[in-house]
């Protein structure tokens, strides 16, 4: 540790005393642009594909294996674009490597993915993974793929919470990152501002056990939206060095090859898993010894308590491996590479694929437990069955089951109702994704608030406890103090953030369960100049009962169609969820009370007909817009005792179909059994 600390201090040292330029970067002329395509095309010419061995695979010594792990909003995802294209890679679009609709809607990583580019006749087989703590378990499964990773930190807001999670994962795994500090070009860093977050990341690695040889990372300085890496600090490189060659020649050198054994038996552990109409299930995952070819008969494993048991036996029917962004057929696959197979139809993320005569099963991935619960169920509500195609808890139940294959991170059990289940999972993030990808698919439902999976250890009740970074300018900390110490946060740092002006970084403890719904008021209090980031720390002993954190919400008692003539009255009561000529129901929620208690009301109510003209008509009447909620809003809005409706309504735009029916409602429609149950809980 001492050496390490030495040699980190003499490196800092030996880069504080080189000359480095300070010019600010500027946005590219058409000849700069052209410039820059003109050195990526040289620089993929040095992209040769390596050549096959003997035995007509790949040899182990010329791949990597490396994944790119960084916070939410780091710019990992445009990295890889980058570094595709700087290996030759056809790059369809900007972030190429987001192939699920709601990543591109959303901007932000979901799922991970593999993908492998050639250079200096090595193979790069390079993962890309999500940045958000919701989807942490994508990172746990792929970590154990590869011998390297670049840690991709912003040079302006240095490490975060997600950041410790991912690091922490690779340092488990015995990895050495290699530092990337990312956005560098940027007006607001300096030499002094990249020292300073590499001494965080130092600290930070420090703190999570890493060995010496762990602390002893190497650094590279780069901007991925402008597509150029450096060893130096530096805000413009030289037009001949705006690429990405010193990342790609580093991870040749400090990553090391795989460990592989070509003339031992066939294994390979599942790491991801894909379905095809054609192909069925197509497996992904690292081989671990031997060679496969296609034709060879393989059978599946799982490690169970009564030992190894075969799955199924069948052959190998395809072999694929990702190349840029497309998928290109191999006849062979050796010990070291990431390849993916067709063939087997039971095999799931996690089991063995080897052999027909090896019956030795790899170890299993580990993943850390979910923190939340929902409930799924069937749609019961009097607008069930109106705008979705698969209505059935038979049909529900397969989707969830068919997720929980796909994605070890979420669990499905059978629920407390007849034709329910309880999704468990990381965040209502995570499990809102979830949601809005069965609305796409023609599903209804209802969902439950989500609940805090708690813990008993020796007779102590114990709640999940999440790390909160929040950056806010200085009139807003206030709010935010008041709001997270409401919800039992406790505060562990606060100062300001460096090399910006008026801007307070607070850093704290909270349970999860006061975190729920708490990013929406946060984002609407400081109308989008702030920022919250969170990811799960620890179980921990439970902080007591929240304060109150939603006022009530006005119910309807009648079914029809909503007038203006009744939301005219209504509005001095509170904020309305609904619009004149929506249809509403007994026990639906369309809007939010002025009180803390909930209040029944008529939005159906029309205007009452007599002989005497009247100058006013119910065209006349102005209504402020209701308000509006994305899904994961209602998820953290609901209270609980109600419940989310969510079905689909197609609505064409370009090539998108665009989710428009959520409603709020209580989880019993009728006033006098909701009364009665009130009384029976207070009991």
């Amino acid at each position: 540790m001492v050496a390490a600390l030495l040699l980190r201090g003499l490196r800092s040292a030996s880069s504080r005393g080189r000359t480095v330029p300070l010019s600010h970067a500027s946005s590219p002329s058409p000849l700069g642009s052209s410039l820059l395509r003109r050195l990526y095309s040289a620089a993929a010419s040095t992209a040769a594909s390596p050549a096959l061995g003997p035995a007509g695979v790949m040899d182990p010594s010329r791949i990597r294996n490396v994944a790119v792990i960084a916070h939410v909003d780091h710019g990992k995802t445009t990295l890889m674009d980058r570094l595709l294209r700087q290996c030759g890679a056809d790059i369809p679009h900007e972030r190429a490597m987001d192939s699920i609709s709601l990543e591109r809607e959303r901007g932000i990583t979901i799922a991970s993915k593999v993908t492998s580019v050639s250079w200096k006749e090595n193979e790069l087989n390079m993962v890309d993974t999500p940045g958000h703590a919701d989807f942490g378990g994508e990172v746990e499964r792929v970590v154990g793929m590869v011998e390297g990773a670049v840690l991709v930190v912003d040079a302006g807001e240095g490490p975060l919470a997600q950041t410790k999670f991912v690091l922490s994962k690779a340092l488990k795994y015995g990895l050495r990152p290699i530092l990337l500090l990312n956005k560098v070009d940027r007006p607001s860093v300096s030499e002094e501002t990249c020292n300073e977050v590499e001494s965080l990341v130092f600290d930070l690695f420090a703190n999570l056990g890493a060995t010496e040889k762990q602390l002893d990372f190497p650094v590279l300085y780069a901007s991925a939206k402008e597509g150029w890496a450096s060893l130096t600090f530096t805000k413009s490189p030289p037009d001949n060095a705006k690429n990405m060659s010193q990342l790609l020649d580093s991870i040749l050198k400090y990553v090391p090859s795989p460990k592989a054994d070509l003339e031992a038996p066939f294994q390979m552990l599942v790491s991801m898993m894909e379905r095809d109409y054609y192909l069925g299930r197509i497996l992904t995952g690292r081989v671990r010894s031997g060679i496969v070819r296609v034709g060879d008969k393989v059978h599946g494993l799982r490690s169970s308590d009564d030992g190894v048991q075969r799955i199924e036996d069948g052959k190998v029917v395809k072999l694929m491996k990702k190349k840029g962004t497309s998928m290109v057929t191999i006849d062979a696959a050796g010990a070291g590479d990431i390849v993916s197979m067709a063939g087997l139809g039971a095999p799931a993320i996690g089991h063995t694929v080897a052999n027909a005569e090896l019956w030795t099963a790899l170890p299993t991935i580990e993943l850390d437990p979910p923190t939340i619960s929902m409930t799924f169920g069937v749609n019961d509500s009097p607008l069930a069955g109106r705008d979705g195609t698969h209505l059935t808890g038979a049909k529900i139940g397969n989707r969830l089951m068919a997720e929980a294959e796909t994605n070890l991170a979420i669990n499905v059990l059978p629920g407390p109702l007849s034709e329910s289940y309880e999704v468990q999972g990381r965040g209502e993030l995570q499990l809102g994704i979830l949601i809005e990808n069965m609305r796409r698919e023609g599903f209804e439902l209802s969902v439950s608030p989500p609940k805090v999976m708690y813990k008993t250890e020796q007779g102590e009740r114990l709640e999940p406890i999440e790390e909160v970074t929040v950056e806010v300018d200085e009139e807003h900390v206030g709010f935010v103090l008041e709001t997270l110490t409401h919800r039992r946060g406790e505060v562990v740092d606060m100062g300001p953030v460096p090399g910006t002006t008026g801007r307070t970084r607070i850093f704290m403890t909270c349970p999860s369960r006061g975190l729920v719904g708490v990013k929406g008021i946060f984002s609407s209090f400081t109308r989008g100049t702030g920022f919250m980031h969170r990811a799960f720390q620890a179980y921990a002993k439970y902080r007591g009962q929240l304060g109150t954190v939603r006022k009530g919400v006005l119910i309807s008692v009648g079914r029809g169609v909503i007038t203006s003539h009744a939301l005219m009255s209504l509005e001095a009561r509170g904020i309305l969820f609904v619009s004149p000529g929506m249809e509403t129901y007994e026990g639906m929620v369309v809007g939010e009370h002025s009180r803390d208690s909930d209040l029944e009301v008529n939005p159906v109510r029309t205007k009452e007909l007599t002989n005497i003209r009247a100058p006013g008509k119910d065209e006349n009447v102005r209504l402020s817009p209701p308000r509006l909620m994305s899904l994961e809003e209602a998820i953290g809005y609901v209270a609980a005792d109600e419940l989310i409706e969510a079905s689909f309504v197609f609505l064409i735009r370009q090539t998108n179909v665009t989710p428009k029916v959520i409603r709020l409602r209580k989880r019993y429609l009728d006033s006098t059994k909701r009364k009665m149950m009130k009384h029976k809980a207070m009991d």
